[in-house]
């Protein structure tokens, strides 16, 4: 398994692929992989030809310097990883930050309609600027015919499917389901920072999600938000920072249900000071 750390290298691989007509699925990461991942790059392999995996750090989508310094990086534990899906078939780009932003670390301005204004964009100030710029980047650096992105960060695979759309980048953007441990918890690379007994009562959290569905159903939205937000009051070790009914089109917190729309329930949680996301679709 070939592993890139320049742009050129990775640019030089893929045109010999070209030439084969080969398929080339993309799966962005920011590394620290896990089984998540791994059902990206498979779902990729069943797609394409061949699969680059990127694994790069992003600083610019970053609010948060020391959650920037903390971010687990763990280049060849991801390979070996890699390597028990397949070996032949997977190309890694692994850029340095100079690589990919050439000197000067900065993001590119973006107008995404709105979208970029709810949920995590309310919170996590720049932080969509910084994801349209790297993933445009790979995109014109890898050109890849499909990406693969999972739909625990909906709001982000919302994001980039209009970065596509309004910049007529010639790419497939595929959404794949969330992958949980065995407890529900949302796979993220974040979790290995959680201590025990964090770990412990971080499923709470999906239990809290199933519960607010089945609520839902029967309930109005402010009287749903209004049981979450006492449910994380009577936690001690979670800190609930937003719990958020929303169209899964225009990601609008919901203002009357209306049977024509789609909704889904977004939340972020602090244990300790790893924050973790998690959203379930709701109809």
């Amino acid at each position: 398994m070939e592993v890139y750390s320049k742009k050129q290298q990775i640019i030089s691989a893929i045109n010999a692929l070209r030439h084969k007509n080969q398929t080339l699925g993309l799966v962005p990461t920011m590394g620290a992989l896990h089984r998540g991942h791994l059902q990206l790059v498979k779902k990729a392999l069943e797609n394409n030809n061949m699969v680059v995996v990127s694994i790069f750090v992003n600083p610019t989508q970053f609010d948060n310097k020391e959650d920037l310094e903390k971010y687990p990086r763990t280049l060849e534990k991801d390979v070996a990883l890699l390597k028990t899906v397949n070996k032949t078939n997977i190309l890694v780009y692994a850029p340095t930050v100079d690589d990919m932003y050439d000197g000067l670390t900065v993001s590119q301005k973006f107008d995404f309609d709105g979208l970029e204004f709810e949920m995590e964009g309310k919170f996590r100030n720049g932080h969509f600027d910084g994801v349209g710029t790297i993933v445009k980047r790979f995109f014109e650096i890898i050109k890849p015919n499909n990406a693969y992105f999972g739909e625990k960060d909906f709001q982000q695979l919302a994001i980039i499917k209009k970065l596509v759309e309004k910049h007529n980048i010639p790419v497939n953007i595929v959404g794949c389901k969330i992958h949980r441990e065995v407890n529900g918890l949302a796979m993220s690379s974040r979790n290995t920072r959680l201590k025990p007994e964090h770990k412990a009562e971080a499923p709470f959290i999906y239990k809290t999600l199933k519960t607010a569905k089945q609520h839902f159903g029967i309930k109005s939205a402010n009287k749903v938000t209004e049981w979450v937000e006492k449910r994380f009051a009577k936690n001690d070790l979670l800190q609930l920072e937003y719990f958020i009914i929303a169209d899964a089109k225009t990601l609008k917190p919901i203002k009357r249900k209306s049977n024509k729309k789609t909704y889904r329930a977004f939340i972020a949680v602090y244990a300790d000071d790893i924050r973790l996301i998690d959203n379930i679709a709701l109809n």
